[in-house]
C-alpha cells in the first residue's frame, strides 16, 4: 500500500510558530490527526483553533511541555500515550539558538539540552508506539550550521567556554549523527529516521535572546531569509511524500537527500553520542 498521511497520527513539536506551525497546517490540510507541543497553554490553545479554522480539519490537539527540562519530555511523552495509541509520524522540530550559556533544571546547557536531548528522549520515548504503528517516519529539523559544528565528548556542557553559535552548529551536528544513528538501530522495524536543513528561515528563531542579538538576527532575516512556508517544504515532503518510502539515514536539503559533513558521517562518533546521550537521560538501551 503506497503511503499517504491521511488519517495518520502526527506529533509535532516547537509548533506553535514558524515551520513548525507551517508543518502541522499543510499536514492537517491534508488529513492527517495533528498533534502539537508547545510550551505556552494559550499560544498552544490558540494555534490549534486557527490551524482546525484554516484547514477545515478538527483533528488538531496540543500538548504543553518544555523540552529543554527532561521532566517535562516525559510528561509529554507519558501525556502522548495517555491518550493516543498510535504513532505514524514524530517531527522533532522545536530548537533554539542562546547567545549566552545557560543552564536547565536538569543542570545542562540549554542548547544541548533542548536541541539535541530533547529529541533524544522524546524519540526513545515513543519508539515502541512508532514501531507498532509501522510503517512510521521520524523526521528530525536540522540545519546546513552542522557543517561548523565538532563534537567535544570532555566538554558537552560547554563549561570551558562558550559560543552561542558554535553551540548551536554543534547542537545540529548531533541531530545528523543521531538519525543515521537511530536509522542502523531501526532497519527491519519499518520505522525510517531522517533529518533535513529547512534554509535560513524567517521565524522567531534567535529572538529570545533580546538586545541587539535579536535585533541582528531580526535584520539579517528580513534581507536574506526565505518565508516560514518555503522552510517547511523539506519537513512536508518527508512527512507525506512516498518517494521516500523506506529511505532512512539521510540529510536532506530542498527536498534531495544530500551528503552531511564529514564528522556527521562518521558511525564512531555517532555511537559515543548515542551512549553518552542515553546515560544523560537515564534511560536504558531500546533498540539495537
Amino acid at each position: 500500500m503506497t503511503w499517504t498521511i491521511d488519517r495518520k497520527k502526527v506529533l509535532i513539536t516547537g509548533a506553535t510558530d514558524g515551520i513548525g506551525k507551517v508543518t502541522a497546517l499543510e499536514l492537517a490540510k491534508q488529513g492527517a490527526h495533528v498533534i502539537i507541543v508547545g510550551r505556552n497553554p494559550q499560544k498552544a490553545e490558540h494555534t490549534v483553533h486557527e490551524i482546525r479554522q484554516q484547514s477545515g480539519n478538527p483533528k488538531v490537539d496540543f500538548l504543553i511541555g518544555d523540552l529543554s527540562e527532561q521532566e517535562q519530555v516525559r510528561r509529554v511523552a507519558a501525556e502522548y500515550r495517555r491518550r493516543y495509541d498510535h504513532l505514524h509520524v514524530l517531527i522533532n522540530n522545536a530548537g533554539a539558538f542562546f547567545a549566552k550559556r545557560e543552564l536547565t533544571g536538569d543542570g545542562l546547557e540549554k542548547t544541548f539540552a533542548l536541541n539535541h536531548l530533547g529529541y533524544f528522549l522524546l524519540t526513545h520515548l515513543l519508539l515502541d508506539l512508532l514501531i507498532r504503528s509501522a510503517p512510521a517516519r521520524i523526521i528530525n529539523v536540522s540545519s546546513a550550521a552542522h557543517f561548523g559544528g565538532r563534537i567535544n565528548f570532555e566538554d558537552l556542557n560547554g563549561e570551558k567556554g562558550y559560543n552561542g553559535w558554535g553551540a548551536y552548529s554543534n547542537s545540529k551536528l548531533m541531530n545528523v549523527l543521531f538519525t543515521s544513528e537511530l536509522a542502523r538501530r531501526l532497519e527491519g522495524t519499518g520505522v525510517t529516521a531522517n533529518c533535513l536543513h529547512p534554509g535560513f528561515v524567517a521565524t522567531q528563531f534567535g529572538k529570545n535572546n533580546g538586545g541587539l542579538i535579536g535585533l541582528g538576527l531580526g535584520l539579517v532575516q528580513r534581507l536574506s531569509a526565505i518565508s516560514p512556508e518555503q522552510g517547511a517544504e523539506t519537513t512536508i515532503y518527508l512527512a507525506v511524500s512516498p518517494e521516500v518510502e523506506g529511505v532512512s539515514g539521510r540529510y536532506f536539503d530542498r527536498k534531495k537527500a544530500v551528503e552531511p559533513s564529514r564528522i556527521a558521517q562518521d558511525e564512531e562518533i555517532a555511537r559515543r553520542l548515542w551512549q553518552v546521550s542515553l546515560e544523560l537521560t537515564g534511560l536504558k538501551e531500546t533498540t539495537r
